[in-house]
């Protein structure tokens, strides 16, 4: 019985001239993912796109799971083809739905007549086949408006296609879309999140993360490596920066007044990370930030951050609560790690009493206690790419 995956889209079918581009990364970006798990043919029609295995051992399981982190995809089901025939279809769903059917108690039938010039309308089909479902599962009634399995048929332009399950995907755009962003990628909970939400809207990430031994630990440094990793299931591949830090978190201690030691530090990241994005060919920052969540996330702490941006910064939580941004990294797997007891470098040198409503012109004035910019040149030029995170399923 030949069976295939339907995956389909969400807000894409709704662009316009360049719906071809949104179309062709969403399906590069789909080969990539199941490279490994064999040989499949690919077409595309009327928003859907039909994922053929080529072989019997095709890992069929795995692709649905994989295809289930593609950004782009709406909503996938593994559904059995026939011909195009009330016959074919009638004996194709007992043989195919056998399975389900006969351990559920209530269900519903429910067609899409894509192609018109199919004999039957669609309520016909629905309560022409419900009734042979009911005859053939004799266990079973109709339920339509919470049944436990909603029976499915598609007439398309080729073949009629059933199937009793749309799984939901991961929505938003395909990764690479919107172009290419920095994430400041820290060891807490708050940006893997970022740079999954940024994900969804198109972006392509990159990630930099600052070290500063001995205060920070390698363990530190490998916990961030891992969460990058893990967002990869989603982001695809990502490069991956790691800055040297210490000397300047040294000079802010040695020569600025404590209260504004971590805006002056986030000003000083922002000026590294804009450098290595024009390198990278970044067009903006994406950050974790939620307003009023700690000192340096208030809105006057973020205005005095932003002024020595050049680029848009990104915030996707900045009017999220913990509890919201918790529920995603458990979603995407990332919060057992965040919380392992590794501190980056964010927590060294934290000063005993913030200032949480700085003035723009105090903290140019306590960061002009030094010249930095020697220290940030050499960041810069010690910045090194460790390795380039890619998906298990895009390793080739």
């Amino acid at each position: 019985m030949q069976e295939i995956i339907l995956v389909k889209y969400g807000e894409m079918a709704l662009k316009g001239l360049n719906k071809k581009t949104f179309e062709d990364v969403l399906l590069k970006n789909i080969k990539r993912r199941l490279k490994s798990l064999g040989s499949f043919d690919y077409a595309k029609a009327q928003s859907t796109i039909y994922i053929k295995p080529l072989s019997d051992d095709a890992d069929m399981d795995t692709a649905m799971e994989r295809l289930g982190k593609v950004f782009g995809i709406a909503a996938l089901c593994r559904a059995a083809a026939c011909e195009k025939s009330f016959e074919a279809i009638c004996e194709r769903s007992v043989d195919y739905l056998e399975e389900v059917l006969s351990y559920v108690k209530t269900f519903k039938v429910t067609a899409k007549r894509a192609d018109k010039s199919f004999p039957m309308k669609s309520p016909e089909i629905c309560a022409q086949l419900g009734g042979v479902l009911l005859e053939k599962f004799p266990s079973l009634t109709v339920d339509v408006k919470e049944p436990e399995v909603t029976v499915t048929v598609e007439i398309r332009d080729t073949h009629a296609y059933i199937h009793a399950e749309n799984l939901k995907g991961a929505g938003g755009l395909p990764v690479g879309t919107s172009g290419k962003a920095m994430l400041l990628l820290s060891g807490g909970i708050d940006s893997p999140v970022a740079g999954y939400m940024m994900a969804k809207r198109g972006v392509h990430i990159t990630a930099i993360h600052y070290v500063s031994p001995p205060y920070t630990s390698d363990r530190a440094r490998l916990k961030v490596e891992e969460l990058c990793q893990k967002i990869t299931d989603y982001c695809g591949s990502i490069a991956f920066f790691c800055v040297p830090f210490t000397e300047i978190q040294e000079a802010i201690r040695n020569n600025c007044p404590e209260e504004y030691f971590t805006i002056i530090m986030r000003r000083l990241m922002m000026e590294i990370a804009q450098r290595i994005c024009e390198k990278e060919q970044c067009m903006a920052l994406i950050t974790g930030e939620s307003v009023g969540q700690v000192a340096s996330q208030t809105m006057n702490a973020l205005m005095c951050t932003d002024a020595v941006c050049r680029i848009p910064v990104f915030r996707p939580l900045i009017g999220m609560d913990k509890t919201e941004i918790i529920e995603i990294a458990r979603k995407i797997d990332t919060f057992e790690t965040s919380i392992q007891p590794y501190e980056d470098c964010c927590t060294v040198f934290t000063p005993r009493h913030p200032k949480v409503r700085p003035k723009l012109e105090d903290v140019e004035t306590a960061q002009s206690c030094f010249d930095f910019s020697e220290l940030i040149d050499e960041a810069v030029r010690k910045t090194c790419l460790l390795y380039t995170s890619d998906a298990a399923d895009d390793r080739i």
